[in-house]
């Protein structure tokens, strides 16, 4: 260690060359310069009308789902959990700052001390007289109140920087807040919008079985008027139980999705308030990605990554103070007797002292060296982080994007084949009383029937729940 000491009786330079040299050999600082390169565009178009500056209450029309949002909000424990840890870095904050300045302290004491009489300090008090005829006490007390201060001087900024870094992760857990607000509200929509396809299905489901449970009765009268065979009852019988046993896993299926939402809204199992017969006429919003650029200041996330990178710069720098001598003052001053009648008797009661310690790590200075090889790494761990951010944020954009379109075609030609299916149905069963159809191709077109309407029920979910996500991925619904 390098000492360098100044009070009232002690004084002791260390020469500058050995200070320069200690600070010379301080490894140099490797700044980074993190990639904010996106393509120009997600698509051929160039419009900068961005759909995630749209309030999240605008978004969405639903106002069912626009109350299980707002309950969610204000009851959702990984939000509450989130909010804690901002307010447990807003709190670093005032501890960091709260290092610049001195602090302050204020201490009493009391001892006593019997020294040995032929000792240099016994012989010392037995030979003092404290007044003309009156010697030291022995034993002798020890009594001191009095203030004391500290202070270590910024020189390297090395405080300042550690706020400045506090700072940064204070305003990185509040983008942590938004990000898992924007989140929230997507996973209480897409579970809103899973909620209603179900209903849908089970309705579906349950026309279903009506209509297999008819046919049913048709084959059974056939059977008797030996039209057909028994072969043909237990065929469309084992039809109907496929059909009941698919509308009890559907119902499993609600009501799983029903506790999940609950869970989101933070509160125990109880019905979902929703319209169940508007499904298929819902619509999906009107998206307008605007640019990728605009990522970079909508998405919470990527503004967190940045502000951890940010911050980590910051710690490198405070690493890098290690090296450098630190100075620090002390400060106090009180009094101090042997005897209570003697401890406010000024000024022979009175105590004080100012010191300055000039200290550097000069030998052995693997610790410093391995907390600063180990916050460049950790430097590097936020740089690659904020870049992936970004190269997500995009990717999830353009995927959604591309779903969204997709989807749209998919639909389109299905709800054809729905129509198709629910006239062969009509047909098959004119055929079939005809006989010029059998029992075999009536249960395959009511099953193919089936299908096709749950395939579209599920698209439009799908388009529904893409519509959530690229409002998400654009950074909408935190503002």
């Amino acid at each position: 260690m390098i000492i360098m000491r100044y009070n009232k009786s002690f004084k002791y330079i260390i020469p500058l060359g050995i200070c320069l040299a200690a600070v010379s050999c301080t490894p140099a600082l490797a700044p980074l310069a993190e990639t904010k390169a996106v393509p120009e565009s997600f698509d051929k178009s160039t419009d900068t009308t961005n759909t995630s500056t749209i309030p999240w209450r605008t978004y969405f029309k639903d106002p069912n789902l626009v109350n299980l949002i707002d309950t969610a909000l204000k009851n959702n424990q990984e939000l509450q959990i989130t909010l804690q840890e901002v307010e447990i870095a807003k709190n670093d904050i005032r501890v960091r700052k709260g290092a610049l300045l001195p602090s302050v302290g204020i201490g009493a004491g009391a001892g006593i001390e019997k020294v040995g009489r032929y000792t240099s300090q016994g012989a010392g008090d037995a030979s003092t007289e404290i007044k003309p005829g009156k010697e030291m006490p022995d034993p002798l007390g020890d009594l001191k109140i009095a203030a004391y201060a500290h202070w270590e001087v910024d020189i390297w900024k090395k405080l300042r920087n550690s706020k400045k870094a506090a700072v940064s992760r204070y305003l990185s857990t509040v983008e942590g807040k938004n990000f898992v607000i924007t989140n929230l509200i997507s996973e209480v929509a897409d579970s809103y919008y899973e909620l209603l396809a179900l209903d849908s299905q089970l309705e579906i489901v349950r026309k279903t079985i009506e209509l297999q449970s008819n046919a049913l009765e048709v084959v059974k009268i056939q059977k008797e008027a030996a039209r057909t065979t028994e072969l043909a009852v237990q065929k469309f019988q084992a039809e109907v139980l496929a059909s009941k046993s698919m509308e009890f896993d559907i119902l499993q299926n609600i009501k799983e999705t029903e506790n999940k939402i609950n869970f989101l809204l933070g509160q125990y199992p109880q019905e979902i308030k929703r319209d169940k017969s508007n499904f298929m006429n819902l619509m999906p919003s009107v998206i307008n990605s605007g640019i990728p650029s605009q990522l970079l200041a909508n998405r919470p996330d990527i503004k967190q990554a940045e502000l951890e990178l940010e911050a980590a710069k910051l710690d490198v720098k405070v690493a890098r103070a290690e090296f450098y001598p630190s100075l620090d003052i002390t400060a106090a001053i009180g009094v101090n007797a042997f005897n209570p009648s003697y401890l406010f008797t000024l000024p022979e009661s009175l105590l004080y002292s100012l010191a300055g310690d000039l200290a550097a790590p000069l030998i052995n200075r693997n610790a410093i060296k391995a907390e600063y090889s180990s916050a460049n790494a950790r430097q590097l761990q936020a740089l690659y982080n904020y870049e992936r951010t970004i190269l997500n944020a995009y990717l999830e954009v353009s995927t959604q994007l591309s779903k969204i379109n997709n989807l749209e075609k998919s639909y389109d030609l299905k709800s054809q084949q729905v129509v198709a299916m629910n006239r062969s149905i009509d047909v098959a069963g004119d055929l079939f009383k005809s006989a010029k159809a059998d029992y075999f191709e009536v249960l395959m077109t009511q099953r193919d029937a089936l299908e096709s309407k749950l395939e579209l029920i599920d698209t439009k979910k799908e388009q529904l729940n893409a519509s959530v996500l690229v409002y998400r991925d654009l950074g909408g619904g935190w503002k």
